[in-house]
């Protein structure tokens, strides 16, 4: 069942990731890594290695990038906004 519908839930995923990353969401990455995860599950029950760099590119990147969304902001150096 993995190998055939796996692929569905994953595609679904991405696509909403993509809506959300439209919307600039930080839940962004998240949705990212959670999707991974699933990768990695099909990866290993289908024995596609292959795709192991992409996953794990993947998880860097959407690490990264959560991390960088979620950081408060810095004020710039010469603001006169206030």
């Amino acid at each position: 069942m993995i190998r055939v519908y796996l692929p569905y839930l994953m595609s679904a995923i991405t696509v909403y990731q993509l809506t959300l990353a439209g919307h600039k969401k930080a839940s962004t990455w998240l949705w990212g890594l959670g999707n991974q995860t699933l990768w990695l599950t099909w990866i290993i029950s289908t024995e596609a290695w292959g795709l192991l760099p992409m996953t794990a590119a993947l998880l860097i990147v959407y690490t990264k990038n959560y991390r960088l969304w979620t950081r408060p902001a810095v004020p710039s150096v010469g603001n006169t906004d206030c």
